[in-house]
């Protein structure tokens, strides 16, 4: 009998051999062993508690910012869903959103309750638990500039509340998230009072500057690589040659891409494996760090077994 047979009892879903590819933006990548999909923290909290201790767990959001390798994910995927998408302005200055909230739809609720300085979060692509796991940001702000606290299980099944101070944030990093394994829930942020009408104005200036330099219809994974320090990725990517050039891993092209229109996307074109993108990312690294002497760091999180 496998840790699959004996599985705690829940009120969410649970599925077996999942494709993960449909839960991702590159839309490629393996089966997981488990995916669930709790109802709500309780069920969480429960379902955690009760989880074999050796069975390794792996919290998924939107996949906005996320590589599953072909050979698909071990143990459980914990996908959160309805149950995690409560927003809720608390007082004239701060907003509480669930973890499977989109960072836009933060963002415009908190402009409908005239809470400045999340504007930056419609400019995001993927949920709230993601922007706590890597500070996401970006037009010059981060999530370490609004967040009050945030709240997690652990992988016990512990809730805890974390402080913005607890995450040990750094650029496109959370020390705590990435030394212990733990699944947002929901956060509290705080802003500035403001005029709805004014808010919005910022938030469509965002809109309209991502829309004419990001390719966001294509299926892509945001932002490939890190900013080196005194570097811009892109520009290093685009000097290196790599603007729009097709790749595989076979050699003979394929749909990987680093988008013509900005090239620190990484883009499927339509038919590249996981194995195609990544293998792009990691030559490119490497003919970066050749020809510029400059360390590219993947900001993509890469996921799974290869295939």
């Amino acid at each position: 009998m496998s840790w699959r047979d004996r599985l705690p009892a829940v009120r969410g879903k649970i599925l077996f051999d999942e494709p993960l590819g449909p839960f991702t933006w590159f839309r490629v990548g393996g089966p997981a062993e488990v995916v669930f999909l709790p109802q709500d923290e309780d069920d969480l909290a429960r379902f955690l508690a009760g989880l074999d201790p050796a069975v390794p767990v792996t919290a998924l959001g939107v996949g906005s910012n996320t590589l599953v390798r072909d050979g698909g994910v071990e143990g459980v995927v914990v996908r959160l869903g309805k149950g995690f998408t409560n927003v809720e302005p608390r007082g004239a200055t701060r907003i509480f959103a669930g973890a499977a909230v989109l960072d836009a739809v933060l963002a415009r609720e908190a402009a409908k309750a005239g809470i400045a300085g999340l504007e930056f979060y419609r400019g995001v692509p993927g949920s709230v638990g993601g922007a706590l796991t890597m500070n996401a940001g970006c037009y010059g702000a981060e999530t370490k500039d609004v967040l009050v606290e945030a709240y997690a299980v652990t992988r016990a099944g512990e809730r805890i509340t974390l402080s913005n101070a607890d995450l040990g944030y750094s650029y496109r990093k959370s020390a705590r998230a990435a030394a212990e394994p733990l699944v947002f829930t929901g956060a509290l942020f705080e802003g500035a009072a403001d005029e709805p009408a004014a808010i919005e104005a910022r938030m469509s200036e965002i809109t309209e500057r991502r829309e004419a330099s990001q390719p966001i219809r294509e299926k892509t994974g945001g932002s490939t690589f890190k900013n080196p320090p005194g570097h811009s990725s892109w520009q290093l990517v685009d000097q290196a040659g790599w603007r729009g050039k097709p790749f595989s891993v076979s050699g003979k092209g394929g749909g990987a891409m680093f988008s013509p229109l900005h090239a620190n996307f990484l883009i499927n074109t339509g038919e590249a494996t996981a194995a195609d993108l990544e293998g792009l990312g990691e030559a490119v690294r490497a003919d970066v760090k050749a020809k510029f002497g400059v360390e590219l760091d993947w900001e993509i999180k890469r996921i799974g077994r290869a295939g």
